[in-house]
């Protein structure tokens, strides 16, 4: 049986060439990076190579970026840091009802302490007004936190745009950028963006290290406290080898960006194209050109999506219904249903994402499988009966 792993906004698999950069900081460099011995000097070197490769990928200065333990502490700090560093300036935050959980809890809980959020809505394809963002701008405003790519349906938000609001109005923007590293074109600078959350394994780097890059002068508590590392604004000792790789993987992404997303772009459309031509009763989730490039999204009508899932397994497809923080969830996406589907609509979710290591003939074995899957699971649903008059 053919295995294909469709799950790559979940994580990817580590690459072998940054396996191979990491391996001597765990056997021959295991010195803390801390320490002033020769031991911790070449650490230490390795950290700041790293660093510096991350940081002039994005446009930023290396002592403007902070390694974290990945996405969700680093959208934790960039929002909880802002909102208790400037309470005094104000108590209001913006961001969107499609953000990561890791964004809305927060803000959630920052609500509890007497801070004010606006969730801005979007439109069907997920996508935000910037004339409602521009509305609802107020005095007390100190930051807008927006992603820069949905993590469920891929739709890609107007950074730039979004960036020039916040700074024409004097508020500090955050995005959430773990699904954009790599696969869209981002400029700190340029973007104007003063606060950026990474991880590294949705770039072909290893679990457990991202960070959170901070535009120089922004005010922002510590994360916590404790030792000199990181400035003493992200203490503890440093992941060396999980650094090394995620600076590897950054180097990978930016020598193959065009050629890789070209390629994805076109198996993605490939897929989309094939699976809309064999199935009837679906609709495919964010917007279709502003997308992910390795990012599809439907949802199929009359059938569970985790059914859906378990009979892709079966046949060797590994691939998600959502969010992989939210897989042991019974609820409905929020994002499908923050883009106006229905609960019923929104049980048949199906995320597909493809990799740089994603083939034609991967493709074509989702395709084939999916119709006659997508067809059984239909034939026990009374639903799908009375819609199409009884056949088949």
């Amino acid at each position: 049986m053919r295995s294909v792993y469709m799950d790559h906004s979940a994580t990817t698999p580590v690459k072998p060439e940054v396996v191979e950069a990491m391996l001597p900081y765990f056997t021959e460099i295991y010195g803390n990076a801390s320490s002033v011995h020769a031991f911790g000097r070449e650490a230490r070197k390795g950290v700041m190579s790293a660093r510096n490769t991350i940081a002039e990928y994005i446009g930023a200065s290396v002592d403007e970026l902070f390694f974290t333990a990945g996405g969700t502490e680093s959208d934790n700090w960039a929002i909880r840091g802002v909102a208790h560093a400037n309470k005094q300036k104000g108590n209001h935050i913006i961001t969107t009802t499609i953000e990561h959980h890791a964004v809305l809890h927060v803000c959630e809980m920052l609500e509890k302490e007497g801070f004010e959020v606006t969730y801005l809505k979007t439109d069907a394809d997920g996508l935000i007004s910037l004339k409602d963002l521009e509305a609802a701008i107020q005095p007390s405003t100190i930051l807008i936190s927006i992603m820069a790519v949905n993590n469920e349906i891929g739709t890609i938000q107007p950074i730039e745009e979004i960036g020039q609001i916040a700074k024409k109005h004097g508020v500090l923007f955050h995005t959430d950028a773990v699904q954009a590293l790599g696969k869209i074109e981002l400029d700190v600078n340029k973007q104007n963006i003063d606060l950026m959350s990474f991880s590294a394994h949705k770039l072909y780097g290893p679990k457990g290290i991202g960070a959170l890059y901070v535009r120089k002068g922004t005010r922002i508590k510590n994360l916590m406290d404790g030792g000199a590392q990181e400035k003493k604004r992200r203490p503890g000792t440093e992941n060396v080898p999980g650094i090394i790789g995620f600076g590897k993987a950054v180097e990978l992404a930016a020598e193959g960006f065009e050629e890789n997303n070209a390629r994805l772009i076109r198996l993605r459309d490939k897929m989309i194209a094939g699976i809309e031509a064999t199935i009837p009763y679906i609709r495919l989730n964010g917007h279709r050109t502003k997308r992910h490039p390795g990012n599809v999204n439907f949802c199929f009508e009359f059938i569970e999506g985790e059914s859906l899932l378990l009979s892709l397994d079966l046949v060797g497809i590994a691939a998600s219904s959502g969010s992989a923080c939210t897989s042991g969830s019974l609820d409905p996406s929020h994002v499908l249903m923050a883009i106006g589907l229905t609960h019923e609509i929104a049980h048949g979710s199906l995320r597909l994402s493809l990799g740089e290591f994603t083939t034609d003939e991967d493709v074509d074995y989702v395709i084939e499988q999916l119709k006659p899957i997508v067809e059984r699971l239909r034939s026990y649903s009374p639903l799908y009966e009375k819609a199409t008059g009884g056949t088949r």
